[in-house]
């Protein structure tokens, strides 16, 4: 038996996009960083997942995310062809926001977010991919590949 299943929880990285195809079809994009499970020192702690919507109630549950938003979401891993390139996303069939993101340290001089500190992308996740399977070719591997793996 064959299955695509994904289910992420993670921290918004990328506020949702639109933007139409060619063909005339509404896409909207975001990016999750998706804390990885154990680890050790030196490791990767968490991964940026790309994922995309064709569907108009998706687009509409997603359009008050914010930075830092930790959500959920539910869809299949895909891999998505165009004159000169591919990648993997997430393309989503649910979508919902777990909690708001929380609020933002700035000075009184309205510093930016630098000024608060390093921090992890994906703090407070408290979920993980299920079969999302990010290995060194799938996603948040950084920069696109095509079918032979080369950059």
């Amino acid at each position: 038996m064959h299955r695509n299943e994904v289910v992420l929880a993670g921290r918004l990285s990328m506020e949702p996009a639109h933007r139409e195809l060619p063909s005339g079809t509404l896409l909207t994009q975001w990016r999750l960083a998706v804390r990885r499970p154990g680890g050790g020192p030196g490791y990767q702690r968490s991964d940026a997942i790309e994922c995309a919507t064709f569907d108009d109630g998706v687009r509409d549950s997603v359009v008050g995310w914010r930075l830092d938003d930790l959500v959920e979401v539910e869809g299949a891993l895909r891999r998505r062809w165009w004159r000169g390139g591919s990648r993997y996303e997430i393309e989503v069939r649910t979508a919902r926001r777990l909690q708001p993101a929380p609020p933002r340290n700035r000075s009184r001089t309205g510093g930016s977010r630098a000024e608060a500190g390093p921090r992890d992308p994906g703090a407070g996740i408290e979920s993980a991919a299920a079969g999302a399977g990010a290995g060194p070719d799938g996603p948040g591997a950084g920069a696109e590949r095509d079918s032979r793996g080369a950059a």
